[in-house]
């Protein structure tokens, strides 16, 4: 058992070479040193460096793996989120951040009370508010673009800080409402937990409910309200500082490893763009201004791109083999798969998922999901339900003998 045996699963269909990548997306996360060889051919972008100046995601040397399957996150909410795991100062943290620079655009409610226009033609105007159902009655749009943000969720932070709880400034003023929570506030957007192994189990529980179902519901006495959660969860953590439960564990689309470097001149040039981070960071930002800026159109156009994007028959039925062969319990593992590939598809500028898509992304999908526990428990039972079987048998075949005999 363990990754040896995961992995040898994965390659009994030794995957054919993987073709040069024609992506500028894919080939600006693999590369190792400033891209500007890769954007000869593309015009200079005017893109001003922000005031608050975080390191570039694309200048973090190395850690492919853990910068993909960030970027896959962003392209396909429906991966369901990353597991970031790894010991101190491997870059966690600050590639978690450096994705500012990268979130694509979405769709923004207008209306104080989050009215979309999808509600009101899906399930009737009743459930939008009457502002909105004349102003979609008149043509006029309840939307808007409105860049996608980075929602950290503070390692203090209570219960009712994170699904909201009664307004006490309105209470104070003799109303009583509910006040949002940062659930509600990374509607759309990313949010990210860092030392998720640390936070209480209730907070934690909360978090992955609303996550997955894309709304929750705040009840505070006779008062309730329900507010939408469409988020991309993103979480890190030090596995020396304590496990993570399973349930927890099993509901994130992808896990990666983070490994610290093992090659003496990547270490080195960590030193080197840190050191000049620190010393001049607009320097450092503005190095990686055009790479940065191409990364981001190269992720909202893999946004655009990813609806049309189709899995041949023949390939699902190849990754749920992989996943039986593993002994994976978990019908999450075959979601994250297979959401995870139609990403990478979309972010390689194609519309349908190849062998070399699910090969690239299974490590990240299928690694750690399986319980020897559950294992055990599961063999257990069969073997109890063999021994049920044959006692209600033999009762059956003495029952037979007695009736023939009387």
């Amino acid at each position: 058992m363990g990754e040896d045996h995961e992995r040898a699963a994965l390659s009994a269909e030794t995957p054919p070479e993987a073709p040069r990548r024609t992506s500028m997306l894919l080939r600006l996360l693999e590369e190792q040193s400033p891209a500007a060889q890769v954007l000869r051919a593309r015009p200079p972008i005017d893109r001003p460096v922000e005031e608050a100046v975080r390191f570039p995601f694309l200048a973090i040397v190395g850690q492919t793996e853990m910068k993909l399957a960030l970027a896959l996150a962003l392209i396909n909410p429906a991966i369901g989120g990353v597991l970031l795991m790894g010991a101190r100062g491997t870059g966690k943290t600050t590639a978690v951040r450096g994705l500012l620079d990268l979130l694509p655009p979405v769709e923004r409610s207008l209306c104080p009370y989050g009215c979309e226009p999808e509600a009101a033609y899906t399930l009737g105007f009743h459930t939008v508010c009457k502002d909105c159902a004349r102003k979609l009655g008149q043509g006029e749009p309840i939307t808007a673009p409105d860049r996608m943000r980075l929602i950290e969720l503070p390692l203090n932070a209570r219960l009712e800080d994170v699904i909201g709880g009664i307004d006490e400034q309105a209470a104070m003023e003799g109303r009583v409402r509910i006040r949002h929570g940062l659930l509600a506030q990374a509607d759309q957007n990313v949010l990210y937990v860092d030392e998720v192994n640390l936070l209480d189990p209730e907070i934690v529980n909360a978090i992955l409910d609303a996550a997955a179902l894309g709304r929750y519901t705040v009840r505070r006495g006779p008062l309730a309200a329900t507010y939408r959660a469409r988020l991309i969860l993103i979480a890190s953590m030090n596995p020396e500082e304590g496990a993570l439960r399973p349930q927890i564990h099993d509901r994130f689309g992808l896990r990666v490893v983070v490994r610290g470097l093992s090659d003496p001149q990547d270490r080195l040039e960590v030193y080197r763009r840190v050191r000049l981070f620190r010393s001049n960071p607009y320097a450092l930002a503005a190095q990686w201004a055009h790479e940065t800026a191409a990364a981001a159109e190269e992720i909202a156009e893999a946004r655009r791109r990813l609806p049309r994007v189709m899995i041949p028959p023949e390939l699902e039925q190849q990754a749920i083999g992989w996943i039986h062969r593993l002994g994976i319990e978990s019908s999450r593992a075959e979601v994250a798969l297979l959401e995870a590939a139609r990403a990478y598809a979309a972010a390689d500028g194609r519309e349908v998922v190849t062998l070399e898509d699910l090969h690239a992304v299974a490590p990240m999908a299928l690694r750690q999901r399986r319980s020897a526990f559950i294992m055990t428990f599961i063999a257990q039972q069969e073997k109890e339900d063999q021994e049920i079987l044959a006692v209600l048998h033999d009762r059956h075949r003495r029952s037979n003998r007695r009736r023939k005999g009387g």
